[in-house]
């Protein structure tokens, strides 16, 4: 099974990505961790990265690409993933469909966790009071709101035409937010099966 999930700063999406990551066993794909990866491990790729990185630019859905197809084409990561802040675009959304059908796998569902300006107004407050984190204050965390809800949308749409996407009510507890995406999911995985058992059946 290979999940995308999306939400706001705040919206508790890392805290979600792990729990989904322990429960179902999957291998969390963050594009930031790849290219720090790429570049820590001094490779051709990584080096071309450093250099675009140094100068301010941002790197190309080209090599982003390169980065997830490297990824994805590993035996040991198939139909085993959860997309953690990809895609952000609809073409990033289309290549990423694209190369998944490249090695026989696709998106089996899109989570997102829904949450009002206010209730990430007072988490990151909360974080920033317990973490203290300089990122976290109310302008920053309008701003970064406001940002993620005009990118994200045609992404979202997107998968909402596929039927694949789920929306999540962020605004409840931790452990509430758990058992309804563990329904999802689990709900998911007994269509897959019967899917899979049809196919069998008739070959």
């Amino acid at each position: 099974m290979n999940i995308v999930i999306f939400g706001p700063p705040g919206a508790g999406k890392g805290t979600q990505s792990k729990f989904i990551v322990q429960k179902y066993k999957l291998h969390q794909l963050s594009t930031g961790d790849l290219l720090r990866n790429e570049i820590k491990n001094k490779t051709e790729l990584g080096n071309e990265i450093s250099s675009i990185m140094n100068s301010g630019e941002l790197v190309s859905d080209k090599i982003v690409g390169k980065l997830i197809e490297k990824f994805i084409s590993k035996d040991i990561f198939k139909n085993k993933i959860i997309f953690d802040g990809y895609p952000r675009t609809i073409l990033q959304a289309q290549n990423l469909d694209n190369l998944l059908e490249k090695y026989n796998q696709k998106i089996d569902i899109v989570l997102t966790l829904s949450v009002s300006l206010e209730t990430v107004k007072k988490r990151i407050f909360e974080r920033h009071s317990q973490e203290n984190r300089e990122d976290d204050n109310e302008d920053i965390a309008i701003k970064r709101y406001k940002t993620y809800e005009k990118s994200s949308k045609p992404v979202i749409d997107y998968y909402q035409k596929s039927k694949l996407l789920r929306v999540i009510n962020g605004e409840v507890s931790i452990s509430e937010i758990n058992t309804e995406i563990s329904g999802i999911i689990e709900g998911i995985k007994g269509w897959l099966y019967e899917i899979t058992q049809y196919k069998y059946a008739r070959t």
